[in-house]
């Protein structure tokens, strides 16, 4: 079968948006190529990802590449994405020359050359990260979580991820109470459940998402543990919990602090990740207006992640 390849020439901060607006478009699978990724430094012996050519990567910016099927519906299709794209500026998330171009592949090529870019990696002092085709023994203290990211976005590698499962291992003690929003793949969830809370609530919005999140769930043995349901950010959640995180964009996650500082336990703690660096203190501020104070924060690359508990 033929598709057709779209690449967006991007920002890394704009990432998480693009590949968002790409599988809201019915794309088959996405690859991104961040060369962010060559330089950096893994604590594991399994990392085949600093292998990696520089040849497979821009110098400059981001590509993001989404795969369609070869159809009359495609150029439609296309000018939909350059829209959702363009639309991005209204938000003020830089998406950079933000040029597409479009190519034809086959099926096989796209389907299986992906796969080179998601190799086992030790992202924390325990958290180790693997995709379900590839074998590893882990050592007696590392905590395996396999993942079958299938089309949702989120392989746990990308640096506000890593934050965020470096922030849980900060944080959980056990038996604690969990939100997921914008769960994704369901990497967080599932690192929660298997450093030892009790009970995850993994929400998003996407469908696509949903049903990875419950699949890599099941995977993992945590399926019990971790409740996956479609909903908007935390919109008609009543619960009380004892810890929220969020990986989204900062745009988002100053729509929603206060619905965080609603369902949270006092002394709650908010994990919160995917903001670009000159946004930070954007969101700090938000932070602290709707009553939390910043307990930590962590960065990485252009990227940070903030530690709040809830006063």
């Amino acid at each position: 079968m033929k598709w057709s390849e779209i690449s967006i020439h991007t920002t890394q901060e704009a990432i998480e948006a693009v590949a968002n607006i790409l599988h809201e478009a019915g794309a088959g699978g996405v690859i991104i190529e961040d060369p962010e990724i060559l330089e950096r430094e893994w604590e594991t012996p399994y990392g085949e990802v600093y292998q990696l050519s520089p040849e497979d990567f821009p110098e400059e910016g981001v590509v993001i590449k989404a795969y369609f099927p070869l159809n009359s519906y495609l150029m439609e299709t296309v000018e939909q994405i350059k829209l959702a794209i363009n639309n991005l500026l209204t938000f003020d998330i830089n998406i950079g020359d933000g040029k597409i171009s479009i190519s034809e592949v086959n099926e096989e090529d796209w389907a299986s050359g992906w796969k080179k870019y998601y190799k086992p990696v030790k992202i924390a002092d325990k958290i180790l990260i693997t995709p379900t085709w590839e074998e590893v023994e882990p050592k007696s203290d590392e905590i395996v979580i396999e993942l079958d990211p299938g089309m949702a976005f989120g392989t746990g590698t990308h640096p506000t991820t890593v934050m965020c499962i470096q922030a849980l291992e900060k944080v959980i003690k056990g038996d604690e109470e969990v939100i997921d929003v914008g769960c994704g793949t369901g990497v967080l969830s599932i690192a929660a459940a298997k450093l030892g809370a009790k009970h995850i609530l993994a929400l998003d919005l996407d469908e696509v998402a949903i049903k990875s999140a419950k699949l890599n769930a099941k995977i993992n043995n945590v399926g019990s543990v971790i409740e996956v349901k479609q909903n908007n950010l935390l919109d008609n959640i009543d619960k009380r919990v004892d810890l929220v995180m969020a990986n989204i964009l900062a745009e988002v996650i100053i729509r929603f602090t206060s619905d965080v500082a609603r369902v949270l336990k006092p002394n709650g703690i908010y994990i919160t990740s995917g903001i670009i660096g000159t946004k930070a203190e954007l969101v700090k501020d938000v932070l602290i207006r709707d009553g939390f104070i910043i307990e930590e924060t962590l960065r990485k690359d252009d990227w940070v992640a903030f530690i709040a508990k809830r006063a």
